[in-house]
């Protein structure tokens, strides 16, 4: 969880607009409920009449309201309204907090008004009586029949006086001539028109907040594949081997994707659910229902789902991403190799192979899905019995009369928004995991640190250098592999000059390859050092150290493009004069020229629509159009007929002839006329010198060169 928030630093400012939008949503989801209650109780129930306190009254019945007030509240009242001119009085407080102090006053008071007006009263003869009896001493008499009635009441006092004193007020506009009808198509019209305005704004908010959130999902999962990316192209060669490719392009995708998946529902969930579940409660709280016992029951049944859930998924999904990666390799091995499985009638061995790691894959989708497919109904059941509960319980109060429809209306959509809150933080939390572990791999690959690197800035001066020669130069060269018990190579030391071809030979595993790896650093020299025109290659940016190179690997790289984009791969500055000039020197450009496009040709990926030759010889030509000072040929030659080779050597030779030239070969005949020739016996080096010199003098030499040529071209050869 850390790692994904420290992804959403650069996000601060996005993330605070999406939090500011949820609030907005929240809001208005949070109030949308009450309005329902209202067009329920007021709008339907109480046909529009909003408060105790009536807009308008007669003079009558104010003058008879006032006797059933302390001379505090009557003035109170007196104060809150004003005479038209006929009659009639006023309303004209408009502040809130007065206006609900005068609904509990006057609650009691139209009560008894309202009850006295069905036994036929009229509220003149209510003041008449009051100037016969003395209205002191009537005051004190009515005042003690509230306050029996407020006994009689208990409980319910508040809920049933407020909706009898309703019923006085709809009587005394009815008297008045009022149009209750009217009043309530109004009510319900201006209170309809808020919930609509407040539903576009929801939704407004809820788009823009999606919208922003998968904004800045993508954002994080692009600069994660931009960081990874960058990351994996600087790696050596241990560092590829300690992940494994297949492991990398999983991280480098599905990875990240999830990551991804979950930003967005951090930012549009789990932002969320906390806002509206406690803005729920709060409005709980305000409802008066006395049905706050039935969240605490929702909650805890919740929890104890979440936790198991938890339980039982989490390791699932942590191990997960393992059986992606080892399908992912498996995959990868059985397509890169499919010749070879193809040849040896593997397929059903791989096929058994193959189906082992998506079975077991399957296996831990299928549970996790099972798992997540269960959460829901259960949910669902939790949330409709709390649904009935709250209607069966409600219920009861509607008809004692201490809840209106509304308020359980209310109650019931506050309840749901909570529970969905709780669904929400439990879908998240059984995702949050996987992410997690995604996040844990990605970060493994960001926080490597490679082992090759550039030096520090400024810390050679030969940097800057202009002119170099090529002479290479292995002083007591030692390396062996991460996490070996034993070097590979062992006292290297040999130098090979510009203008010279040196070649390394040996048997199989002898460490021609590796050696030849060291001079591009693709490993790091254990012991010793290796210097290029006398500077350590360790105290060269790679950037200047690869341009000094043209390296040609054992097996033959192309990239998808052209032709001519495989050739000019050295860099931009490479003519089309240059490129051409490479294709006649590595032998092929007789090919090139005989296809339509020539070098507009495609090149597939890998570069599987050409031969393995003329793969090998545009690695060459790519190599040679870069025109570099030391050129690495690494059994380059081996996929080319005898009369390629000789003739590609004798126009390499004549191209070359300033640049150093060092070559790994299987074959003596590639390396006959090498001006020095280093033998490797498993790792050190068995002798030094050309052709003839080690015939005559090198025991291992002699056992290649006689395993491989026939006496008459072994004496051919020493003549």
């Amino acid at each position: 969880m850390g790692n994904i928030l420290r992804y959403l630093k650069k996000h601060v400012g996005m993330v605070l607009l999406i939090l500011v939008l949820l609030c907005v949503q929240a809001y208005c989801d949070l109030t949308l409920p009450r309005y329902t209650s209202d067009i329920v109780d007021v709008g339907i129930q109480q046909s529009g009449v909003e408060r105790v306190t009536p807009e308008r009254m007669r003079g009558s019945t104010l003058e008879a309201l006032s006797l059933f007030l302390s001379d505090e509240d009557e003035a109170a009242l007196r104060a809150a309204y004003t005479a038209d001119g006929n009659g009639d009085y006023v309303l004209t407080e408009t502040d809130g907090d007065t206006l609900d102090r005068l609904d509990e006053q006057l609650g009691l008071p139209m009560v008894a008004l309202y009850q006295m007006e069905q036994q036929g009263m009229d509220p003149a003869a209510l003041v008449g009586q009051a100037e016969q009896m003395g209205r002191a001493a009537f005051k004190a008499q009515l005042m003690e029949q509230m306050q029996a009635m407020a006994d009689q009441y208990g409980a319910t006092a508040g809920t049933m006086t407020d909706q009898m004193a309703i019923l006085f007020v709809q009587q005394e506009y009815e008297a008045m001539g009022v149009d209750l009808h009217a009043l309530q198509r109004s009510y319900l019209l201006t209170t309809g028109g808020k919930m609509l305005a407040l539903t576009l704004l929801m939704v407004a908010a809820a788009i823009t907040a999606g919208m922003l959130a998968s904004r800045v999902a993508a954002s994080v999962g692009m600069e994660l594949r931009g960081q990874v990316f960058r990351k994996v192209v600087g790696f050596s060669n241990a560092e590829i081997d300690r992940f494994s490719t297949a492991s990398l392009i999983t991280r480098s995708t599905n990875d990240i994707q999830q990551i991804q998946m979950v930003v967005v529902m951090l930012l549009r969930l789990v932002l969320y659910a906390p806002i509206i579940g406690i803005g729920g409660i709060v409005r709980v709280a305000t409802t008066r229902t006395g049905m706050g016992w039935i969240i605490a029951v929702a909650v805890g049944v919740l929890l104890v789902l979440v936790a198991v859930l938890m339980t039982v998924a989490m390791p699932k999904f942590k191990k997960m991403q393992t059986l992606i990666d080892r399908v992912n390799l498996v995959s990868r091995e059985i397509l890169t190799g499919l010749p070879v499985i193809r040849a040896f009638s593997r397929e059903e061995y791989e096929r058994q192979r193959f189906d082992k790691a998506n079975r077991d894959l399957m296996g831990t989708q299928l549970f996790t899905n099972r798992t997540m497919s269960m959460m829901m109904p259960i949910m669902m059941l939790i949330m409709n019995g709390i649904s009935v509960l709250i209607v069966w319980a409600g219920a009861h109060g509607v008809d004692l009369g201490t809840m209106q429809v509304g308020d359980m209306i209310a109650f019931i959509t506050y309840t749901m928004q909570i529970v969905m809150a709780f669904l929400m933080i439990s879908v998240v939390s059984i995702m949050l995991p996987r992410a997690g572990v995604s996040a844990k791999r990605i970060q493994e690959v960001l926080d490597t640190v490679p082992s090759i690197h550039d030096p520090e800035p400024g810390k050679n001066k030969d940097e800057s250098r202009q002119e170099w020669r090529g002479e290479v130069c292995f002083e007591d060269v030692s390396f062996r592999y991460p996490d070996a018990q034993a070097d590979v190579l062992e006292h290297i030391s040999f130098t090979a000059k510009p203008g010279q071809t040196t070649a390394i030979i040996g048997s199989t595993g002898s460490g021609k390859s590796t050696l030849l790896n060291l001079i591009p650093r693709f490993f790091d020299v254990s012991y010793g050092r290796i210097t290029i025109d006398g500077v350590d290659i360790r105290n060269l940016s790679l950037h200047k150290l690869h341009s000094l190179l043209g390296y040609v690997p054992q097996k033959g790289v192309l990239f998808s493009g052209t032709i001519e984009s495989n050739l000019k791969f050295g860099g931009a500055d490479i003519t089309d004069e240059a490129m051409r000039q490479a294709a006649v020197i590595a032998q092929a450009d007789d090919f090139i020229d005989a296809k339509p496009e020539g070098y507009a040709s495609p090149i597939a990926q890998g570069g599987t629509n050409v031969s393995g030759g003329q793969k090998q010889r545009l690695s060459i030509a790519r190599a040679v159009a870069k025109d570099p000072k030391v050129y690495l040929f690494d059994d380059s030659f081996s996929a080319l007929d005898y009369k390629t080779d000789a003739a590609l050597r004798r126009a390499l030779g004549e191209q070359v002839k300033d640049a150093a030239v060092i070559i790994v070969a299987q074959r003596i005949s590639t390396i006959l006329h090498a001006q020095q020739i280093i033998v490797l016996d498993e790792g050190r080096i068995a002798g030094i010198g050309t052709h003839e010199e080690l015939m005559a003098s090198c025991p291992t030499y002699q056992e290649i060169a006689r395993s491989q040529l026939s006496e008459a071209e072994l004496g051919g050869a020493g003549a």
